[in-house]
Order: C-alpha cells, then structure tokens, then sequence
C-alpha cells in the first residue's frame, strides 16, 4: 500500500511554519505529489475550537492534529503540519503514533528567534503578550521546549520562504520521501 508522510513543522508564531508549508506545498503539487496542509490556526477555528491554551489543551490539540495528520498521511497524501506544539511530549507523541503505524514522520524545527518572530508579528500576538493581554504566550509567559534532534532544523531569518521550503525538499528527497504519493 502506498503510504505518505507527516511534516511536522514546529517553531515558535510567526517563525515561517504556514508560510513555507504554502510553498513547499506548491513546489511538491507541482511535481504531481498530493499534498495537504494542516494549519494550527485554522485547526483552532474548527476543530480544536473548544480548547484553550492550558497545557493540557496544548496536548490535546497536538494529539488531535497527529491524529488527522495519520489519516491523511496514510491515504498517501504527504501532510505538512503547522502548529507550534510547544511540548516535546506532544511532539514525541505525534511522532510515537506515525511510526506504529508505518508512517514516516519528519520532524521540521522552523527556529527562528524570538527577536524576529516579534519583530514580525503578523498577528500582533506578542505585543498583546508583552501587555499582558494574552496569558500563557509561547516564548512569552510559556515555555518552547526546542527539539533535541528534528530531522530538519531550518532558519527562517533573512531568507525567502521558496529558499527554506527547497532545503525541507532537497531532505525529503534525499531521505526517500517522494514519489510514493504521486501514484493514484
């Protein structure tokens, strides 16, 4: 049975995640993969619309999102994850329920400092943050645990979005990753 993969790309808000899923998605479309993208954003909007931000509702989100990302990635769709997910555990269990499965999992730091995350700030979240208007901010007043060995660790600062999301290609085709969700 053809199966997929889970990108999993995790880094603090406004490293890059969805922007460089966006086009690593357009690139592998391209070349006839089928792709997916499973936004921690628009999962919060629908989904995962009845969690908070307490770490038990971080775990769960994360738990939830691994789930979805199995089912898709088992239906030989490569499935490129954007969600912060703070916790190593959550992470290490996402990871845990792809591999007894058979699904490759490919774990992306996007590490971009917190310095240019803020600097960015799309949404305006960390100026909320630093206000006080948002407890329990990730790089604010809640921790990000870094992962101790992704298989891509990917710097997001001063470089185009299409530059980052060719280096997380060069890997998936190095590791073996394409060309097995191309056939339909």
């Amino acid at each position: 049975m053809t199966r997929g993969a889970t990108i999993w790309f995790t880094g603090l808000s406004g490293s890059g995640k969805s922007t460089v899923a966006g086009a690593l998605s357009a690139r592998l479309e391209a070349e006839g993969e089928r792709t997916f993208v499973l936004d921690g954003d628009d999962l919060r909007e629908g989904l995962n619309s009845d969690l908070g931000f307490a770490s038990e509702d971080r775990a769960e989100n994360v738990r939830r999102v691994a789930e979805v990302a199995l089912l898709f990635s088992s239906a030989a769709h490569l499935t490129l994850v954007t969600v912060i997910s703070p916790y190593a555990k959550g992470r290490g269990h996402a990871r845990a329920r792809h591999e007894a499965a058979g699904v490759s999992f490919v774990e992306v730091h996007v590490a971009t400092p917190l310095e240019v995350c803020e600097a960015r700030d799309p949404k305006g979240l960390y100026r909320r943050a630093r206000a006080g208007e948002i407890d329990r901010f990730t790089g604010v007043s809640d921790p990000y645990e870094v992962p101790e060995s992704p298989e891509v660790v990917l710097a997001t600062a001063g470089r185009s979005p299409e530059d980052a999301a060719d280096e997380v290609l060069a890997f998936l085709r190095a590791a073996g990753h394409l060309g097995r969700t191309a056939a339909r």
